[in-house]
């Protein structure tokens, strides 16, 4: 027994026990529990196995409900809770969970386009089009168009937590991964997907620091017109009174995260994994702060040293999840672009193998990560986000370290001006 299990270790630590082919069958196995799984879920929230008690609804409302406020002249409502629920419940069915909308209004220009569909249409066109775009970026990123890959990227488990709750995700990790794609061929290119991140402003806050300290000032200008760009064209539809309800909302949001409204077992944060084990609130915020320190300093350093665009790429999303206060259970995606970016940085300087292992180790952890935080308070989803960090930050630290001028690329004269 005792050398079954050495061997059982060894082999763990190798990382030689999950070559291709397993991989498929293992993703495949995954994919297709999931999808059972899911469709069970969409069954018996639409009452098809048990009667329902009252209905039930998904984040996807919140969006089409302030669409269809900025598509009849009324967008500021979408940040004032008693019309934005009515606005809900006329999609829907009186009597659902209010849905919050915090997002500024360069998303309510988005929201007005899928409020011209009918509902269900535009979920499914919401789901399938960032989905879409999600793909081809992973694809890319990873230069793997196989079936194999497809499998693995499908089989992630916050794919179905996106796709269910009909969040936005897909379209963050698509950008985000589109941005890392283009900075060093097409910088400006590569500013403009950055600076469409404002939709969702507390996921890009890293990068102004990745591009001021990678000296990629056009990406920083282009990232700059892009979000003006969008914040003007948002106010001319709808009008600099909706900013300002906006901001009203957005100032007093906080307590809302802070009561638990939004389960802590959702949660990705320092800040959320604290307050899920019984921390309090002043405890959760230094914790989440020494955690946001920590990543902007890893940004800091393999954007200023110029190290490989796989790791700095890596570095920027991994720590972007660490960073965020606010970052809930379907913001994993954006793992996926700082998981993609490490294989791909395997294929120059290959990783220890007992890294597949950790990383096969966190795939799987988070099938169930949401009923570990529930019922035993475990943070799961925050062990995967910094396991992920502290990967990425060791990749990072070996190349800084290693001798050869040509893994540590030199700033270029006048701090990147050329960028």
């Amino acid at each position: 027994m005792g050398w079954v299990m050495a061997t059982a270790v060894a082999r763990l630590r190798n990382g030689d026990w999950l070559d291709r082919r397993r991989m498929r069958l293992f993703a495949a196995v995954l994919l297709a529990a999931q999808i059972g799984f899911f469709l069970f879920v969409v069954a018996g929230t639409h009452g098809w196995i048990v009667t329902l008690t009252g209905p039930t609804t998904t984040d996807f409302v919140s969006f089409y409900a302030a669409g269809v406020l900025a598509d009849t002249g009324t967008p500021a409502l979408a940040y004032h809770q008693a019309a934005h629920l009515a606005a809900e419940e006329n999609v829907t069915a009186a009597g659902i969970q209010y849905q919050f909308f915090y997002y500024p209004p360069v998303y309510l220009i988005l929201c007005g386009v899928l409020a011209q569909l009918p509902y269900l249409l535009a979920f499914v066109a919401f789901a399938a089009a960032t989905l879409a775009a999600y793909l081809l970026v992973m694809r890319r990123i990873l230069d793997d168009h196989s079936g194999t890959a497809l499998v693995v990227m499908l089989a992630f488990p916050s794919v179905f937590w996106n796709i269910g709750l009909g969040q936005n995700a897909f379209l963050t990790a698509a950008l985000f991964g589109g941005a890392t794609l283009l900075i060093d061929r097409r910088p400006i290119a590569s500013g403009l997907l950055f600076g469409a991140l404002c939709y969702k402003p507390h996921l890009g806050l890293l990068v102004p620091v990745a591009l001021a300290a990678g000296g990629y000032w056009r990406a920083f200008a282009a990232a700059g017109v892009s979000v003006a760009g969008l914040v003007f064209a948002s106010a001319a539809l709808f009008g600099w009174q909706t900013w300002s309800d906006y901001l009203v909302a957005a100032g007093g949001a906080h307590s809302m995260y802070e009561s638990g409204r939004i389960l802590f077992a959702g949660f990705i944060s320092a800040f959320g994994a604290v307050r899920l084990i019984g921390g309090d609130v002043t405890l959760a915020y230094m914790v989440q702060a020494g955690a946001s320190l920590a990543a902007v300093v890893l940004v800091a350093v393999a954007w200023r040293f110029g190290l490989s665009l796989p790791v700095r790429a890596a570095a920027l999303a991994s720590a972007t999840l660490v960073a965020a206060p606010l970052s809930l259970l379907y913001d994993l995606m954006l793992a996926t672009i700082a998981v993609a970016w490490l294989v791909r940085a395997n294929r120059t300087a290959p990783a220890p193998a007992w890294e597949t292992t950790v990383l096969a180790a966190l795939f799987v952890a988070l099938l169930n990560a949401r009923n570990l935080a529930e019922d035993f308070h475990l943070p799961m989803t925050f062990v995967a986000a910094i396991a992920l960090f502290a990967l990425v930050a060791r990749r990072a630290w070996r190349e800084l370290a290693a001798p050869s001028p040509a893994v540590v690329r030199p700033m270029p004269a006048g701090g990147g001006l050329s960028r």
